[in-house]
């Protein structure tokens, strides 16, 4: 999970830079396995536009969601719930 300082650091950089509701774009990169896929799709509903990306290699996948945040608490929120899936970098 984030600490409460990068929450806060988060947030203020967010809120600098969009004006909510905004479109956000997430982006993640983690080895490919299935559980963990479907944990980081799961954190956005279905609606939402996803992009998949495999490295040259194959080694890695690239995930970018793009989606309307109502805030910088939502985005918050979300980088929150996808830290603590095992392996996953987010950028």
């Amino acid at each position: 999970m984030l600490t409460a300082e990068a929450k806060r650091r988060l947030r203020e950089s967010l809120d600098k830079v969009h004006e909510w509701p905004s479109l956000y774009m997430f982006k993640f990169i983690f080895e490919p396995e299935e559980t963990r896929l479907k944990q980081v799709l799961a954190l956005f509903p279905e609606e939402s536009e996803i992009l998949r990306k495999y490295s040259v290699g194959g080694k890695y996948l690239s995930i970018t969601v793009r989606e309307v945040m109502m805030s910088a608490d939502d985005v918050v929120d979300r980088y929150d719930k996808a830290s603590v899936i095992q392996g996953v970098i987010v950028l």
